[in-house]
């Protein structure tokens, strides 16, 4: 019986998307918590943006080891940790003395965010065959999803009782992280698995699901690593992609209310672009990425991606002109449009690399989030400084374009023997 028989893959869903979401806080409640921070602890703003930075990169380089633990010994021990790991940031943070100590406790939340991501974003990609782009929608959603109502609960209380909520935000996600890693699986196909025969009857659940010991997998003999992986143009196209989309998503997230204001627009307008953005990226996630599964994934990817370029270039043109609702309907479009690829990628490389080591390969290429990141807070200021906002944001219109240019190139990776100098690493 195959993996997708399997009764239990929805609620699998369910809780990749809760550990999403307590992962997600990380990088959407900052913007709430910071000003506490600087005010219980002397800081620059250079200085509270350097916690964010840290978060980002330990966030992002702890996904590749924690992927290719992850295929190889299931999602349980991993949830731990992450579990663990973001309980100790936001308590570290809560009671933090010092300036070095707040540094220390972001990243060691951002390690366990990151732990959590990667083990969740995958998890579609483990139970499905089909409606894979809606599963992993769900859970991709969920990223930010969660935050838009846990930011007015925390920006309520955080002035009064900074210690006390941080606490209750680092208890809920722990919470939460426990009780994936008792319940979460990965399937597991083929007489090889060690605890294959302690698993529940496959009349109930499909194929065979345990937690760890290098489990047996139909796609096992096909699936490869990432340096093998990196061999092949398609990574590379995936890679580029994710840097555009990840540099000019922040540029748009982090300056929508510079941008709105500095196009001479109200600041009530900025307020209604920041909730805007906020609400359009998780619908688009959700929409997109399910209708990915009907008309296919590299034509959905590639085409949001160059509808997100034409709104994000009709938002410069209309704001410019003093069109508040249009601009603020184009930049909703932007959001909803850019946040697809999200959803998808993790499922395309799958595909075209393996299941059985999709947990690593994806990993790899989500480090684009460094360089990205990069583009969207440092180069972004000297673009804005340097040329002024309409045309630093035509730039990010004509990249995100061609970016979709490069996801509609996508092209499944051919696993022949000219393919790799050395056929085992395909293994």
């Amino acid at each position: 019986m195959s993996r997708k028989r399997s009764t239990r893959r929805w609620l699998f869903v369910a809780l990749g998307a809760a550990v999403m979401g307590g992962a997600g806080t990380y990088q959407f409640v900052w913007s709430s918590l910071s000003a506490a921070v600087g005010a219980r602890i002397p800081a620059s703003q250079t200085a509270l943006g350097t916690v964010f930075t840290l978060f980002v990169v330990a966030q992002t380089l702890v996904q590749l080891p924690a992927g290719s633990i992850r295929d190889r010994y299931g999602p349980r021990k991993l949830l731990f940790a992450a579990a663990a790991l973001m309980f100790a940031g936001y308590a570290g943070l809560g009671v933090a003395p010092t300036l070095p100590v707040v540094y220390a406790s972001y990243a060691i939340g951002g390690l366990g965010a990151g732990i959590a991501y990667t083990v969740a974003v995958n998890t579609p990609v483990k139970w499905f065959d089909e409606y894979r782009g809606l599963a992993t929608g769900i859970v991709s959603m969920a990223y930010g999803g969660v935050s838009f109502v846990v930011i007015p609960l925390v920006r309520g209380a955080i002035d009064a009782a900074f210690t006390r909520t941080l606490l209750l935000l680092g208890v809920a996600v722990g919470i939460v992280g426990l009780f994936a890693a008792g319940l979460l699986r990965d399937p597991s196909v083929g007489p090889s698995s060690p605890e294959s025969s302690t698993t529940t009857d496959s009349s109930e659940t499909g194929p065979s699901e345990t937690d760890g010991s290098l489990r047996g997998s139909d796609d096992a003999d096909d699936a490869v690593g990432w340096r093998t992986a990196a061999r092949t143009w398609q990574f590379w196209v995936f890679y580029g992609v994710m840097v555009v989309v990840n540099g000019v998503g922040l540029m748009l997230i982090g300056q929508s209310v510079g941008f709105t204001t500095g196009l001479g627009l109200s600041p009530a307008t900025a307020t209604t672009v920041a909730s805007i953005i906020a609400l359009a990226d998780g619908g688009g996630l959700l929409v997109l990425a399910g209708l990915s599964d009907r008309i296919g994934e590299e034509r959905t990817a590639g085409a949001s991606l160059v509808l997100c370029g034409v709104a994000l270039a009709g938002a410069v043109a209309s704001g410019a002109r003093g069109y508040a609702s249009l601009f603020v309907a184009f930049v909703g479009a932007a959001a909803f449009f850019r946040s697809p690829v999200f959803a998808i990628f993790p499922s395309l490389v799958g595909r075209y690399y393996g299941e059985a080591r999709s947990s690593e390969n994806y990993a790899a290429i989500y480090t684009a989030k460094v360089p990205g990141g990069v583009f969207g807070g440092t180069v972004t200021g000297v673009l804005i400084a340097t040329v002024g906002w309409s045309t630093a944001f035509y730039i990010g219109a004509v990249l995100v374009v061609g970016a979709g240019i490069g996801a509609l190139s996508l092209r499944p990776v051919q696993t022949d023997a000219s393919a790799t100098s050395d056929a085992s690493e395909w293994t």
